[in-house]
């Protein structure tokens, strides 16, 4: 199973100790969860596929980062997952910051407990590119963490500085009023419409902290039904055949999950549309994989790789590039983030010379318990899927 952020099918073979660590993922994962919600704040109510989020892929990134000569110095190079992985805590959790590191540290722990309890020897040269990437990867997923929260507070200020100035005028007018007053009768009067909207601006000040404290932003509104993602995809593949003169591959499993389907259809058409625009020409490659209650669908294309500075901001509206006539990544690539976020996922994009261009879509398989509540499910009959467990460290 692919599970490294660049998608490369023809990705050259991994050196032994990758090898053996990637035959332990899973009971590192499930190690690092156990650990996770036995140690972090509001952890232990995480649902599995809001718990484990990006994790599987960082830690395919860090077996390729593990192998002499592949294009990935660390399991951050040319990737925005961790990025993805903070800003999904800021919206999806309650967790401050330091719960946020302490994840890494135990990721980290639970990489050292499992491959010392099945034998994996792992040298000191290769706990320091382990140990990097967990560095780069606290660096870039607190960055977008308080980004994030910065982000809110911007918009909460610029709300207070409109809306609190009418109930401040009226109070302002009135104290200067009462002083003008002829009779008690009228004082009361203007005193009773200071006390109004002083209680007002008691109830705003209420909503802005109900705002500071919310994990998530605004949401799409969604319709929810159970269908076959590889059905989706395979209607996506049909709609570009006719136009794209070269391959477009598909390397899908059938996975049933709870989605919206027209969201996701327009998400998925937003990045194929993208992968032509900006590709070389060659094969796009969509693809789909399913791990611990999530699955990721990317869309991968050769082409000019995407800089890091190109990285940290392709998801903001209207961000334009100019690699090619036709601009794009204004709206289009701001509505696939904002259809991930929705689904209670996150989107990333991982981009070198070496690998090419690979969007990634990060979503639970059931998202119904992770929309909001204006969101509609279509009334079914079928049971949530269920989601993985934890286990001990096997000995």
């Amino acid at each position: 199973m692919t599970l490294a952020t660049d998608q490369n099918s023809g990705a050259r073979p991994l050196s032994g100790v990758a090898v053996a660590l990637e035959g332990i993922r899973e009971l590192v994962l499930d190690h690092w969860a156990m650990l996770v919600r036995r140690n972090i704040r509001g952890a232990r109510a995480l649902l599995t596929p809001i718990l484990i989020n990006t994790l599987p892929s960082f830690y395919a990134n860090l077996v390729q980062a593990l192998t002499p000569g592949y294009p990935r110095d660390d399991a951050t190079s040319h990737t925005s997952a961790a990025t993805a992985h903070g800003g999904e805590r800021a919206r999806m959790t309650d967790y401050g910051a330091e719960q946020l590191i302490h994840e890494y540290q135990l990721f980290q722990e639970a990489l050292r407990d499992v491959s010392a309890a099945q034998g994996v020897a792992i040298s000191g040269a290769e706990w320091i590119i382990i140990e990097r990437s967990i560095y780069a990867a606290i660096r870039e997923a607190v960055r977008a963490f308080t980004a994030i929260h910065e982000e809110l507070r911007h918009k909460v200020a610029a709300a207070l500085s409109h809306d609190m100035r009418t109930p401040l005028a009226v109070i302002a007018n009135g104290a200067q009023l009462i002083e003008l007053a002829g009779d008690l009768a009228q004082a009361r009067r203007l005193g009773q419409k200071i006390a109004a909207n002083g209680l007002r601006l008691d109830s705003m000040v209420d909503e802005v902290l109900d705002a500071l404290t919310a994990p998530n932003g605004a949401r799409l509104p969604l319709r929810l039904s159970r269908f076959d993602m590889r059905e989706l995809i395979e209607q996506v593949r049909r709609e570009f055949a006719d136009r794209y003169p070269s391959a477009l591959e598909v390397a899908a499993p059938r996975v049933t999950g709870w989605w919206c389907r027209e969201t996701l259809r327009r998400a998925l058409e937003n990045l194929v549309a993208n992968a032509i625009k900006y590709g070389d020409g060659g094969t796009i490659r969509i693809a789909l994989t399913e791990a611990h209650g999530n699955i990721v669908l990317t869309v991968h294309n050769t082409g000019n790789p995407l800089d890091e500075e190109q990285r940290g901001r392709i998801f903001d509206y209207l961000r334009r590039e100019r690699q090619v006539q036709a601009q794009g990544w204004g709206i289009g690539l701001p509505f696939v983030k904002q259809a991930a976020e929705s689904h209670g996922g996150s989107v990333s994009v991982d981009s070198s010379a070496a690998t090419g261009t690979t969007f990634l879509i990060d979503v639970p398989v059931d998202c119904r318990p992770h929309v909001d509540a204006g969101s509609r499910a279509a009334p079914q009959a079928t049971p949530a899927l269920p989601a993985a467990g934890c286990h001990p460290v096997p000995k």
